[in-house]
């Protein structure tokens, strides 16, 4: 399998980023809301805080990879035969996707420096508060972080239905591609 894309397949990169970000994304949806359940006497009351930012951090930096990654390859064309309003409506799901990352990193990142201090990252280093304490910030942040959470994670199950509708009703390569693998007697 070739690291980059064709107009056919992805490249293992693609593949590597889009899986690893799912699951941490995923991972960090359940931290989350995990999180919001503990008391302060809770082992994990400092500790789930500290790994939801770093981590959170970590997806950031692998997306704008991503971004990087995508604008220098070509992108494999759809295939199997949706009409064409739901091929753009895919494309606007995935752009939106990316927009709510950009979006939920962006409150988190209000959330945590919210008292003017930086964001600890796995105690390699410290991101900067780039903003002086703001009073409410902290609670406004955190709403909007949980909705786009909740968008977020709508979003992914109807692009992870998007994808087994393609595999057991369509019968096309569409997720089998973005496994690494190739159905039998599929050339797409």
């Amino acid at each position: 399998m070739s690291l980059r894309n064709s107009h056919q397949r992805y490249g293992s990169v693609s593949i590597l980023l889009h899986w690893v970000m799912a699951l941490l994304i995923v991972g960090l949806f359940i931290l989350g809301l995990y999180m919001t359940g503990l008391d302060y006497y809770d082992p994990w009351y400092v500790a789930a805080p500290n790994l939801h930012r770093s981590v959170g951090l970590l997806v950031l930096l692998l997306l704008v990879v991503r971004l990087l990654w995508r604008l220098f390859n070509p992108l494999p064309e759809p295939v199997g035969d949706d009409p064409r309003i739901l091929q753009q409506l895919a494309e606007w799901v995935h752009r939106l996707l990316y927009l709510l990352l950009f979006a939920i990193a962006i409150s988190g990142y209000l959330i945590s420096t919210a008292d003017g201090r930086g964001i600890e990252v796995f105690g390699w280093f410290t991101v900067p508060a780039l903003l002086p304490a703001i009073d409410n910030m902290e609670d406004v942040a955190g709403d909007i972080h949980y909705l786009l959470a909740i968008v977020m994670m709508a979003l992914v199950g109807l692009h992870s239905l998007a994808a087994l509708k393609h595999h057991f009703l369509d019968r096309d390569s569409t997720l089998t591609r973005m496994l690494g693998f190739q159905r039998r007697n599929d050339n797409s």
